[in-house]
């Protein structure tokens, strides 16, 4: 029985080999060179600063940041969005506080401080590029859709 589990494995690492070779290289997003030849990465577009608010698409869309936010540092213990968005900043730097439901744990009971789940800001607010997409968008609004 212990003979049998190698040959098994080798088998199944030699077919897995052969279906790998028959799948198509898949499309990349820039260029049409293949994706084990070395392509210049484009330059990193300039971050809109203009510190306006833009029109959200859909209800539960999360705000989009509008200033730079290069070097900033959100770790487990440093988050330097607070400094200027949360509660007891907002006065002095004229930042909008963070919603009240960044304050909410998994239960709904309102706590002192951001909750641990809504503490790293960019896992859904993102600073803004003015450049082309790369794929086209057919997103429409909910509002133009009637």
């Amino acid at each position: 029985m212990a003979l049998r589990a190698p040959v098994f494995l080798a088998a199944w690492l030699v077919s897995i080999g052969a279906i790998a070779q028959r799948v198509p290289d898949a499309p990349r997003l820039i260029g049409n060179s293949p994706p084990t030849m070395p392509v210049p990465a484009p330059s990193v577009p300039r971050t809109i600063t203009d510190d306006a608010r833009r029109a959200r698409n859909y209800p539960e869309q999360p705000p989009v940041i509008p200033h730079a936010i290069d070097g900033y540092q959100i770790t487990l213990h440093t988050n330097q969005c607070l400094t200027c968005h949360a509660r007891q900043f907002v006065e002095g730097s004229g930042a909008p506080m963070i919603s009240v439901t960044h304050f909410m744990d998994r239960d709904g009971q309102v706590l002192a401080d951001v909750t641990p789940r809504r503490y790293f800001c960019n896992a859904c607010h993102v600073p803004q590029t003015d450049i082309q997409p790369l794929v086209r968008n057919t997103f429409r609004d909910a509002l133009q859709v009637q």
